[in-house]
């Protein structure tokens, strides 16, 4: 087991930011990736952003380009997903995932944090 730990969701108003964390115990070949996914009321679980821990490769879903940045930060194991310009459409839950390929499907990501809810209002 891989832990993950997420913090920072809240409430905010459209156009507000807000930065998630997620730090990740044990860290293995298994968790070269790092990522986030999003999951909306009665909507499925979607990719939202991923990063490897040296921080040359991200992917980000289009509707979120510009506005999210995804990082990591060694010395503390934590990644991180800035949001910015949020919307109301941005509100769902916000998981941090690990796994070992960049893909953005589920199933390559065998370790998942609680989840963190984020709210924005219009």
């Amino acid at each position: 087991q891989v832990p993950l730990v997420e913090s920072g969701g809240g409430l905010v108003q459209a156009g507000g930011s807000l930065r998630l964390s997620c730090v990740a115990s044990g860290r293995t070949f298994s968790t070269v990736i790092m990522a986030w996914f999003r999951q909306a009321p009665g909507k499925e679980r979607e990719f939202v952003a991923n990063i490897n821990w040296s921080g040359s490769y991200t992917d980000y879903t289009d509707s979120v380009k510009g506005r999210f940045t995804i990082s990591v930060e060694n010395a503390k194991n934590t990644l991180y997903l800035q949001m910015n310009s949020l919307k109301p459409e941005d509100t769902a839950v916000y998981y941090c995932a690990a796994g070992k390929d960049v893909l953005r499907t589920m199933a390559h990501y065998p370790y998942w944090g609680q989840g963190t809810q984020v709210t924005v209002s219009s």
